[in-house]
């Protein structure tokens, strides 16, 4: 037993090794579509579930089948008529399994569904769960949640009265085997061809035929609900990767020289482009800000520039090298990555820091913390750079969040900086630390900003307006505001904004 269960723990750890690897690697869409829920899920229910499969798969049914050959054999030797008799059995039991298996693996298959997203409905609940009590939601959150529980049960209870109409059959049939011995045997025994002993002895083997039989059946109906969550395990263990390497791909450049949009064109579904016809070349260490309604294309740009998704038109050349030509982790080293809702792990400051860059040092991490101005702070929390932040980083503030995001990319050190700006408005002093920090960020780097604020665009080479996927407008702040198009009204009407106190100083 101690083996048995030794080999299952070892296999289960190496399935749940693969399917987190295959999830690590999977293209963004897939993960969307799967959400939170799903993911879970098949990590933890589906592979729980399945636990024990290899002993219901192969030991169990081995030694069955073992058992079967032994008894068989001795029912041979007894009476080979009578044998011939028993063994009738089998046949109808392998047709009720196939049938039970035909309609009760989808029900088991329905109800990992259904426990799936009941997991999403609960993660979301407890995110927003700010949101929940706001508006008092509780009533209706625990009503879907045992709602949700309450289809999963009745389902359940479906699947097994099947099992209890298998189990029936199965007591009909050994009753029939029984009553077919009884009657064969007196009639070989009319014949003079068989004795009370024999027969008497035979219904008695016939156990040993019975037996492993019905253990194959009960192993078949257990099996069916385990079968149902390794489908589902093995339908993500079969999806392509994100980005596998293309062969020959080489090393990217440590440096980046030349990073040069080309003809590129994207589009989620087919017929529905989000960027069309971009060209742009941008030297190194040159900042770019993509300015642009919701909706203009310019957070699909950089998830482009970062190889989230691969130009469906077009190509992406860094010093000249299709980046596609490049290996994709090395490609990524260059990279870091500032989003405008910042993403903090539930893990201690230092970690959160250190995040991009494992082999950092204490002292790496407070210098980093230093120039994103967030090392005062971190010093007044309880347990300094060992304090734990919470998920999503929950016990820190607005700016403080910001602050960590910063300290993380300046420790990367990347060549490639994209920055999506946050709009959210913070109080005056931390404002001007983010804004002063910023500048110690950009400095020298390649960088990508979907910018909200002036102060921000003002500092940018370049600057990339976006409408429909499309650059409409292009040049420095002087530049465009001189041109009187449509970059200049957008500033126009934030400067309005601004001077009735609306928009606290973010573009719109």
């Amino acid at each position: 037993d101690y083996r048995q269960r030794l080999l299952n723990v070892r296999v289960m750890l190496s399935l749940r090794k693969a399917l987190f690897d295959r999830l690590l690697h999977l293209p963004l869409p897939r993960l969307w579509d799967m959400k939170t829920g799903g993911i879970l899920s098949r990590l933890t229910g589906d592979i729980d579930t399945t636990t024990g499969l290899l002993q219901m798969a192969v030991v169990s049914p081995a030694i069955s089948v073992i058992r079967l050959i032994i008894a068989v054999g001795l029912l041979l030797s007894l009476n080979w008529r009578l044998a011939l008799t028993a063994l009738a059995i089998i046949p109808g039991v392998l047709l009720m399994s196939l049938v039970f298996a035909r309609r009760v693996k989808p029900i088991y298959r329905s109800v990992r569904k259904d426990a799936e997203e009941i997991d999403g409905r609960v993660g979301e609940t407890f995110s927003g769960i700010r949101v929940v009590r706001a508006f008092r939601g509780e009533p209706r959150e625990r009503q879907d949640y045992m709602r949700g529980r309450h289809t999963v049960l009745r389902k359940e209870l479906f699947a097994h009265r099947r099992e209890l109409v298998l189990w029936g059959s199965w007591g009909l049939l050994m009753s029939a085997v029984n009553v077919a011995i009884v009657w064969y045997g007196g009639l070989l025994y009319t014949g003079g061809r068989a004795s009370i002993g024999d027969i008497m002895a035979f219904q008695w083997y016939s156990f040993l035929l019975l037996n492993p039989v019905w253990s194959i059946v009960n192993t078949f109906s257990e099996l069916q609900r385990s079968l149902a969550a390794m489908e589902r395990v093995f339908e993500v263990l079969a999806m392509d990767d994100d980005k596998p390497d293309r062969p020959g791909a080489v090393e990217a450049p440590r440096v980046v020289r030349e990073l040069r949009l080309e003809n590129i064109e994207f589009e989620y579904r087919p017929g529905l482009p989000v960027v069309r016809d971009l060209n742009v070349t941008v030297p190194g260490g040159t900042v770019v800000a993509l300015v642009g309604r919701s909706g203009a294309g310019k957070t699909t740009v950089t998830d482009l520039v970062a190889r989230f998704h691969d130009p469906t038109g077009g190509r992406i050349l860094l010093n000249g090298i299709d980046i596609r030509d490049l290996t994709l982790r090395s490609y990524r080293d260059l990279l870091a990555l500032v989003q405008q809702e910042v993403f903090l792990f539930d893990g201690s400051v230092a970690d959160n820091i250190a995040y991009g860059r494992h082999d950092a040092t204490q002292a790496d991490v407070e210098d980093a913390a230093r120039r994103a101005n967030a090392h005062e702070f971190i010093v007044r929390l309880p347990e300094g750079y060992e304090t734990f932040i919470g998920e999503r980083g929950v016990k820190l503030s607005g700016g403080q969040q910001q602050r960590l995001a910063i300290a993380r990319a300046i420790l990367a050190s990347p060549q490639i900086l994209i920055l999506d700006e946050a709009t959210s408005n913070l109080d005056t002093e931390s404002e001007q630390l983010i804004q002063a920090s910023m500048a110690d960020l950009l400095a020298g780097r390649t960088t990508f900003v979907i910018a909200h604020r002036l102060s921000t665009i003002r500092r940018a080479d370049l600057i990339l307006l976006l409408d429909e996927g499309r650059v409409v407008e292009r040049g420095t702040h002087r530049e465009l505001m001189a041109a009187r198009g449509g970059y200049y009204d957008m500033v126009v009407r934030q400067m309005e904004s601004d001077a009735h106190g609306v928009h606290g100083g973010v573009l719109q």
